[in-house]
């Protein structure tokens, strides 16, 4: 295997694992799941019971239109904190992370914090 082969295998490894910790014990609650990307960062929170995505935002929307670069660790803070502010106003406070395979790091961490800053619970 090439390392290309050998990050990607690595990858869906962490995937799996943190898939199957979240769907374990945690049915009954939802779940704040998030993809990225170099350019971009997105986020949901999703109800796994009934298949709807209750809250979403992405570093494409409006909000973001002054910020040059989107898919650094200060949009992605920025991005916890509107999510949160978002989820906050449905009534939704305690969610379960889905770091979807990637390192909490970074782009993760610092979009982790900002939602924990203000009013997430996970």
């Amino acid at each position: 295997m090439d390392k290309l082969q050998l990050k990607k295998a690595r990858y869906e490894r962490r995937k799996l694992r943190v898939k199957r910790k979240i769907k374990a014990g945690n049915i009954s609650k939802l779940r704040l799941c998030i993809s990225r990307s170099n350019r971009g960062f997105y986020a949901q929170i999703i109800d796994d019971v009934k298949g709807h995505t209750l809250v979403a935002a992405s570093t494409y929307e409006k909000d973001f239109l002054q910020m040059k670069v989107k898919g650094n660790k200060e949009a992605a803070a920025a991005l916890g904190k509107i999510l949160a502010e978002k989820a906050v106003s449905q009534n939704i406070k305690s969610v379960v992370f889905d770091r979807n395979g990637y390192l909490y790091h970074g782009k993760v961490k610092a979009f982790a914090d900002a939602a924990r800053e203000h009013g997430l619970e996970f």
